[in-house]
């Protein structure tokens, strides 16, 4: 009885001992996501820094375009009445 009950209590040791490895291993794998959370924050803040960017210029380039586009309109009206004046 007592060879069965030490050797109950040295699987349970056992298993104590690989519990606390794994425990310290959930650890360090819990620290390593943190700091891949901390990097992807960090980069997907500057992404849509950089998108924020990219669409204000696009914008102020579409409002360019539009100006250019009715200056060509009007000059293709003034050619038309130059031509027809003839």
């Amino acid at each position: 009885m007592e060879e069965t009950l030490k050797l109950i209590l040295d699987k349970i040791n056992s298993m104590d001992f690989k519990i606390g490895s794994i425990d310290s291993k959930l650890n360090k794998l819990e620290d390593h996501v943190l700091i891949i959370e901390n990097k992807l924050d960090n980069n997907s803040k500057a992404l849509f820094d950089g998108y924020q960017q990219l669409s204000e210029k696009l914008n102020v380039l579409e409002s360019k375009v539009d100006n250019i586009n009715s200056k060509v309109e009007k000059q293709e009206v003034e050619i038309r009445v130059i031509k027809g004046g003839k």
